[in-house]
């Protein structure tokens, strides 16, 4: 499998290829006709056509690499799920709350109903990080 070697640690995937990200993280190395009918399952009517040109966009852009060895080429993300959303976490947390990690979970805290389970992951959370 042979990935494309441009620096996809600063690759800011659009809303588009971020649907065809979720596919692969959620089932692993797929064709396009996989990705595609999942994305007509769960998202809305796309055309075939665009998902695999899509695909090889997101190929040449370093954001997918392919096993090219059988006739149906077989996508995977090039980069880790985790490190894609920390690099889109850290970028929006910085463009939209000067870069305070408090002020998003207080806003998020303020806007969203939070379990009784959330708020105890959450209360741990802050206690190994206190330590």
């Amino acid at each position: 499998m042979k990935a494309n070697n441009k620096d996809n640690n600063s690759i800011e995937p659009t809303k588009s290829e971020l649907e065809i990200l979720q596919v692969l993280w959620k089932h692993g190395p797929s064709t396009v006709r996989f990705v595609n009918d999942h994305l007509n399952e769960q998202k809305r009517e796309v055309q075939y056509t665009s998902t695999l040109k899509l695909m090889q966009i997101m190929f040449e852009k370093g954001i997918l690499a392919r096993d090219q060895s059988q006739m149906k080429h077989v996508y995977h993300p090039a980069v880790e799920e985790s490190r894609t959303k920390s690099f889109l976490l850290d970028r929006f947390v910085e463009t939209m709350y000067d870069g305070s990690a408090s002020s998003l979970l207080l806003q998020l805290l303020g806007n969203k109903k939070t379990s009784k389970e959330e708020l105890a992951a959450i209360k741990d959370l802050i206690k190994k990080m206190d330590k």
